[in-house]
């Protein structure tokens, strides 16, 4: 069944929509200057449950789902930026953000709001990427009331000045060098993407360049957070035992008092056509060789997205996938190989990374990757593999969704890079509908030389061993 939008209420009840709104207008009667609530739609999530989507007037989205389960909400902020909103010589700028939003905010010195946070039971984190920021907190429901005035208060009133900037600065420089310089795999990668991307912003990584990082300045952020950090950039996702009254109440009171932002023209520029293979060597401190594909793959929201993620489970998804059995089980040429299709907005990469075992090269796990890719161009996988692949994708968004943050998470997600709160389960009813024809095509249009990027990496014990 594919997902439907309703306007106003709930599906046949005409009834409990003039209700809402009237409860809405004694709502909007008392509230502050931008925060009176408008009611979007209702968007229904999987066969049980549905989402309402309502606006305040600065602009800021909420979501909600109201599921009484177990006495538990999830409470998400999305904010629509990323490393892709920034620019040469800021790369970094909205990782930084997600460690400033930890810090001090007036009223509260730093430290206080996770104190508090925890002191009402609730389990809270953020995280950064190409194209978003989020972040989220498990909590009781009796202390939804907190979060929503914690939450809103560090949007608004965080504070920016030198102490707080330079020391979180230093946070995330030690974080560079810890997952990315002292890290094989964070290097490589990092390096992959930087090969692959020439003029689209996903060439530089999340965490930003080390020497823009050491520049931020106080401005630099202050400018960022006025930009950025607004409610008309934001998407406010609440599902668990909630009140929707109750809830856009306490919404309305606490986020009503901040105004919205002017929001710069997104300026990303798409990356020209790859026509030829790059391939870059390094040498690591590791025992043995590795390899690192990087194939140009489809934005989220292609229509080729859901059958080359079909095409990875075929190839790389467990063990009984045809890559693993070869390079693993039959030819014992790695002790470890998988693959990765991200989930961007943009075009972006489907990785493959394998490590050799003993003294294999990376040549060699790369002819027999060759050869594979070159079988699913020719010839599509067996209706046995596809209907496995198939079940794996199924179960991995069905257990995702067994929690309240697990629902709000992939409903955060999906509202903010394609502007769907319900797409997981449009994409799930597509999936059943690829046809082995529709994974031949995308064989042929993304698993090619001419579109990948490759990165071999050398043991430096062996380059030190042929010097000497």
């Amino acid at each position: 069944m594919t997902a439907q939008v309703e306007s106003s209420a709930p599906a046949g009840s005409a009834k409990s929509g003039s209700a809402r709104q009237r409860r809405l207008d004694k709502l909007n009667a008392k509230a502050p200057r931008f925060g009176k609530v408008t009611h979007e739609e209702t968007v229904p999530f999987g066969p049980a449950l549905k989402i309402e989507r309502f606006s305040l007037a600065n602009g800021l989205t909420v979501l909600v789902v109201e599921d009484h389960a177990a006495p538990v909400v999830a409470y998400h902020v999305w904010f629509k930026v990323g490393s892709r909103h920034e620019r040469q010589g800021k790369t970094g700028l909205a990782h930084l953000f997600e460690h400033l939003m930890f810090n001090e905010v007036e009223g509260l010195p730093a430290g206080e709001f996770d104190r508090r946070m925890e002191e009402a039971g609730a389990e809270s984190n953020a995280s950064t990427w190409l194209d978003w920021t989020q972040y989220n907190e498990a909590i009781p429901k009796n202390q939804l009331g907190l979060v929503i005035k914690l939450e809103a208060l560090r949007m608004s009133r965080l504070v920016l000045r030198e102490p707080q900037v330079d020391s979180e600065k230093e946070v995330v420089a030690n974080e560079r060098r810890y997952r990315v310089e002292d890290d094989v795999e964070g290097a490589v990668n990092e390096l992959l993407w930087k090969t692959a991307f020439q003029t689209h912003a996903y060439h530089w990584p999340t965490i930003g360049w080390m020497s823009d990082i050491e520049a931020f300045t106080v401005e630099d952020c202050v400018d960022f957070y006025k930009t950025y950090y607004s409610p008309n950039n934001a998407t406010v996702v609440v599902v668990g035992d909630v009140s929707e009254q109750q809830l856009l109440s306490k919404l309305s009171a606490e986020y009503g008092e901040i105004p919205p932002s002017e929001l710069p023209l997104e300026d990303v520029r798409p990356e020209p056509p790859q026509v030829e293979e790059r391939r870059v060597e390094v040498t690591q401190p590791t025992t043995t060789q590795k390899l690192v594909v990087g194939y140009k793959s489809p934005g989220i929201g292609d229509f080729d997205h859901p059958a080359l993620s079909l095409l990875s489970e075929v190839l790389f998804g467990g063990r009984a996938s045809r890559v693993y059995k070869r390079l693993i089980r039959d030819l014992e040429l790695c002790s470890e190989v998988r693959a990765f299709l991200g989930p961007f907005r943009d075009p972006g990469l489907f990785e493959v990374f394998a490590s050799a075992r003993g003294e294999h090269t990376a040549e060699e796990i790369l002819q027999v990757i060759d050869e594979e890719m070159a079988k699913v161009r020719e010839t599509p996988p067996s209706a046995e593999e596809i209907d496995r692949a198939r079940a794996r994708l199924e179960l991995g968004l069905v257990a995702g969704l067994e929690t309240a943050d697990g629902k709000a998470s992939t409903i955060g997600f999906y509202e903010t890079v394609l502007a769907d709160p319900g797409a997981a389960f449009t994409r799930l009813e597509g999936m059943a509908r690829i046809s082995a024809s529709d994974l031949l095509r995308a064989a042929r249009r993304y698993l090619v030389e001419t579109g990948r990027s490759v990165v071999l990496v050398r043991p430096e014990l062996a380059v030190a061993g042929e010097a000497s």
